[in-house]
């Protein structure tokens, strides 16, 4: 099995990468008082010294009080954090990878008197944490600048701190992604009603990252159908609806789209094998990321319930990237396990990887 579609160079106006294959962001609470240590910048080297492209890291959130549910999720704000950052970026670059911070707002994930600040109100568009299930009070319009500036300011430090790119988590049932899903965002202002409608948040985000980073720095935006709260939820039905959620967020700047899919193989509109990546693509002429089970037999939840995911071959992920269905590969729980994959893949050993378990966990670093 030729492996020589993810190997091939990609090559973009602000990006360039020695192959196709991302590291895919992972939640970890490993960072204490949310500051990334040594162990965080040997986990990031180890990926980047296995040949992976593009590392994105797991979530860190942005400077809102909100934004966390746990101290120990590293943040993207504080003078420590950034320092600790700046070391990681060092370790990757020096082993020839690059990277990308995943800037976060959990949203109505964040349970009341969880995180850093617990008495501060979790952070909803509508006051609701499931359809219908109110959790607190709607955010204000100034309190939604103060997220979108907040967003745009860690942008703005992973650009000042040698980060190659960013990717804003709009995705999975967190804040942005709060206010895309019908579900969750009843508002009658600016910010809710048609789809369109719906994105301006993202919108915002994006212009004002923008205005913070200049036209070169990449922004990666990364989306999905389903919710933590409903795994069957769908921002759109038909590509036409995936069009209007897209546009505006794809015209406000937005470089690369990430599309979050729990198996990649699965077709996301009837009448066409087209994956989410793959009509990403089609529809706004931009490059996209295909994840999801990459190499696994389990898709996460799965693995996340005490299973396990056994590894498989990917000649249909090879097949759909040289038809040029999607540009790039996330691959999550695989990297987890096996630090050097791309070097298994590429030396044709993938019968050496390891399987996927929770007990893989404990050997993060």
């Amino acid at each position: 099995m030729s492996i020589d579609a993810l190997l091939k160079p990609f090559v973009s106006a602000k990006l360039t990468l020695k192959n196709r294959v991302l590291m895919a962001p992972m939640t970890r609470q490993f960072s204490p008082d949310g500051v990334p240590g040594a162990n965080v910048v040997d986990y990031y080297r180890r990926r980047a010294e296995g040949d992976v492209g593009l590392i994105i890291t797991e979530g860190t959130t942005v400077n809102h009080k909100a934004a966390s549910f746990d101290s120990k999720i590293p943040n993207f704000y504080s003078d420590e954090a950034l320092a600790g950052w700046s070391k990681v970026v060092e370790a990757v670059h020096q082993a020839g990878g690059k990277i990308a911070p995943q800037l976060w707002h959990i949203g109505c994930a964040r349970k009341p008197g969880t995180g850093p600040f617990p008495d501060y109100p979790s952070a909803t568009p509508s006051g609701l944490a499931l359809p219908g299930k109110p959790v607190g009070e709607p955010l204000t319009h100034d309190e939604i600048a103060d997220i979108v500036q907040a967003f745009a300011d860690a942008a703005g430090n992973a650009k000042r701190i040698g980060f190659d790119a960013i990717e804003i988590h709009g995705a999975h049932g967190y804040l942005v992604d709060n206010f895309l899903w019908e579900g969750l965002n009843q508002r009658e202002d600016k910010y809710g009603g048609s789809r369109t409608k719906r994105s301006q948040f993202a919108v915002e985000i994006v212009q004002a990252i923008r205005a913070q980073v200049g036209e070169d720095f990449p922004i990666i935006f990364r989306f999905s159908q389903w919710k933590q709260q409903d795994y069957n939820a769908r921002l759109a039905n038909t590509p036409d609806e995936l069009l209007e959620v897209l546009k505006p967020i794809s015209d406000a700047g937005v470089d690369i789209f990430h599309c979050s899919t729990r198996r990649f193989w699965e077709p996301e509109f009837a009448g066409s094998d087209l994956n989410l990546a793959g009509w990403t693509k089609k529809l706004l002429n931009k490059p996209t990321i295909t994840v999801g089970s990459v190499s696994l037999n389990e898709e996460f939840i799965s693995t996340f319930m005490g299973g396990e995911a056994k590894s498989v071959d990917i000649s249909e992920l090879l097949k759909r990237l040289e038809a040029e269905e999607f540009d790039l590969v996330a691959v999550g729980r695989a990297l987890i396990a096996n630090p050097d994959w791309v070097k298994l893949m590429q030396t044709g050993k993938p019968g050496a990887l390891k399987t996927y378990d929770k007990s893989i966990l404990a050997e993060l670093v």
